[in-house]
């Protein structure tokens, strides 16, 4: 997630010119193409940068699966829906990971189960 989302929180160009939101700005246009509320590309933003982090180290576990689940299935339903399955499997890879993960939790190595909220 982290990877995929990166281009959407920063590019050179736009650091160097001091726009820092420009890339977001940019992606909140394609969502708004798209026929969705401009926040949302915000919230789709955070959610794959932030989320993919925190899953990473494994801190707040549960919360962030279940918000990458939800932005995956909007991906599909918006973008995805278009070019069939292989367009969209990778997309339905993530969404099945994501459900497993808020299902069953974090592992012995996260950082949920090191400070007790797991």
């Amino acid at each position: 997630m982290v990877y995929h989302s990166y281009g959407k929180v920063y590019t050179a160009e736009s650091f160097h010119a001091g726009q820092y939101l420009a890339p977001m700005q940019s992606f909140n246009q394609f969502v708004v193409h798209l026929g969705l509320p401009g926040w949302l590309g915000y919230v789709s933003t955070v959610t794959e940068f932030v989320g993919g982090l925190f899953l990473v180290v494994g801190l707040l576990t549960r919360f962030w699966a279940f918000m990458v689940a939800a932005n995956m299935v909007v991906a599909i339903i918006t973008v995805n829906r278009h070019h069939g399955y292989a367009g969209s499997e990778y997309s339905l890879a993530l969404v099945v990971m994501s459900l497993m993960l808020v299902a069953a939790g974090s592992g012995a190595l996260s950082l949920d189960r090191r400070i007790g909220i797991a």
